[in-house]
């Protein structure tokens, strides 16, 4: 097949789409995109004017005007990628405990969602793009050249989130875990905006046996080289 110039992945929680992505971008030197990042620029910026997040009609009025952009990392700080907001250098903002507790309640906003999605797509548009996310394949970029859709046994996704959690030195229990990860399988599944669902020309890539690294080796050999 002709070289992608956009690649889509989409799948849930922990099951390596992430990197997967990651990795693909580093190997193709295409942006690597995580689209999740831009609902923690719209969290940011409503802390940062005072508007409380529980106020939907603010915090949608946020997402419509503010300017987030995502390029190739400027920076030698270990950062992926640098993201812009208004012009602002936000990429290490965005990962405060602060915009951590409250990103949920706003990427959940019909109007932030919408916002969002019509930035992230004149960014995918420029091509030499590798996204992430749960409606990217479906939604944001439908006429990708790729889509994948990674998938893994949600016990072993509980596993995986576990150890990352037990390697950053903090308490973790996998069976609280689990049902935390199948209930919100059950919501992003089940939601009427933007589904977490596979596109239905999209690739299936279960990771249940696979490392981040075999895994993007096999999306290689059998889709990009």
């Amino acid at each position: 097949m002709p070289m992608p110039r956009v690649i889509a992945i989409d799948g849930p929680a922990a099951s390596g789409k992430t990197t997967l992505a990651r990795l693909l971008a580093e190997h193709l030197d295409y942006l690597f995109f995580d689209t999740g990042v831009m609902y923690r620029a719209v969290t940011l910026a409503a802390l940062q004017r005072g508007v409380p997040t529980s106020d939907q009609s603010a915090v949608e009025g946020i997402a419509d005007e503010i300017d987030i952009d995502v390029h190739p990392a400027s920076v030698d700080d270990t950062r992926l990628y640098d993201v812009l907001a208004d012009g602002q250098d936000v990429t290490w903002a965005i990962r405060s405990r602060e915009v951590d507790a409250q990103v949920s309640q706003v990427s959940a906003y019909p109007g932030v969602r919408q916002a969002m999605t019509r930035r992230q797509r004149e960014i995918g548009l420029r091509g030499r793009v590798v996204m992430v996310g749960r409606d990217i394949g479906t939604v944001v970029l439908p006429e990708a050249d790729l889509k994948l859709y990674v998938v893994a046994s949600l016990e072993e996704r509980a596993r995986r989130r576990h150890q990352e959690l037990l390697d950053r030195g903090e308490a973790a229990d996998r069976e609280v875990i689990q049902a935390a990860m199948a209930e919100r399988d059950r919501y992003d599944s089940t939601r009427a905006l933007a589904p977490l669902r596979p596109a239905e020309d999209a690739r299936i890539l279960d990771t249940t046996e696979l490392t981040a690294e075999q895994a993007a080796r096999d999306v290689l050999k059998e889709y990009v080289d």
